[in-house]
This record gives C-alpha cells, structure tokens and sequence, in this order.
C-alpha cells in the first residue's frame, strides 16, 4: 500500500470513522508521506478528536480499526499529546485525508 491508497481507503471510510470514533481529522505522516516507507514501517496516523471522545478505549478501539482496515502496524498519535520538539516536523510534512 502506498500513500496514495491509504489516503484513498481512509477518505472513503470517513465518514464511518467520524460518526464511530468522533474524529475530527486524521493525517498521515513519517515514511509513508517521506516515500521512505519498508515492509517493516508501520503507519504514522494523527488523530484530532471531536470534544470529549478523547478516550483511551476510543482510541483503542480506533487504533485497531485502523489496523484492520490498512492491514498493517498503526501508530495513532493524538494531536494534543505531541511532543513540543517534534511538532514541527510532524505538522511540516503530515497529509491530510
């Protein structure tokens, strides 16, 4: 799979996604968006939640979601919680879906 089809698939899906999980934005970023991607890379995915569904069974249950649905390794990461030092470099080259 490459980014372009995991944009694809997730666009297609966000609808579900947003009435299921409350997301309110999903963006992908790392190896993927880099085309430095492996058989091994999992997926970088951001989450920002809708008010209130920031949950940790939420997220979970998202996480896994995700997983099923692309077929490999997510690594879902909350907008909120992102580290002040990599901000940046995530927000630089994260994909919207």
């Amino acid at each position: 799979m490459n980014l372009q089809e995991i944009k694809q698939t997730l666009k297609e899906r966000m609808p579900e996604i947003r009435e299921k999980f409350g997301v309110k934005n999903l963006y992908i970023f790392g190896s993927y968006v880099r085309g430095e991607q492996t058989p091994e890379s999992d997926i970088d995915i951001l989450v920002e939640f809708e008010k209130g569904k920031k949950t940790f069974d939420n997220y979970m249950d998202l996480k896994f979601y995700l997983e099923d649905l692309l077929g490999k390794k997510v690594d879902l990461v909350i907008k909120e919680s992102v580290k002040p030092k990599l901000k940046k470099y995530i927000y630089e080259e994260a994909v919207s879906v």
